[in-house]
């Protein structure tokens, strides 16, 4: 049986927007706040139902603001573009950690099927 994910530590570097886990397997991943918003499991990005999902455009500049806990299993992300809903659980972060490079990609793809240019202004550190 799969023991479910852990995070040992959680940094937020604002400068470079990215977000750093550890987990108490020994991995960590620095996940972009794009890409955390990207893949925000609220309802209003994942929808309610397969097929319901929304496209979010014009994230490339996004920050997190503030990190709240919910319990022992998930935190919430404040991102400075108002999105706060998402319950972020452990397995879902660990996901996007271990999916991340697949995942974008998928991103990318969208945005170019949909028409959309990402436009990253450059980040200062």
């Amino acid at each position: 049986m799969k023991k479910h994910p852990k995070p040992t530590d959680i940094k937020l570097h604002q400068k470079s927007r990215i977000l750093e886990l550890s987990f108490d397997d020994g991995t960590t991943y620095n996940l972009p706040a794009e890409y955390l918003r990207v893949y925000s499991p609220s309802a209003e990005v994942r929808g309610h139902a397969p097929g319901e999902e929304v496209l979010q455009v014009g994230k490339e500049n996004v920050n997190i603001e503030g990190i709240q806990p919910v319990g022992t299993y998930a935190i919430v992300l404040q991102f400075d573009d108002g999105h706060d809903t998402g319950i972020y659980s452990w397995e879902w972060l660990k996901k996007l950690g271990e999916e991340q490079e697949q995942l974008w990609a998928d991103y990318l793809k969208r945005l170019e099927e949909a028409g959309h240019k990402r436009n990253p202004k450059p980040t200062i550190n």
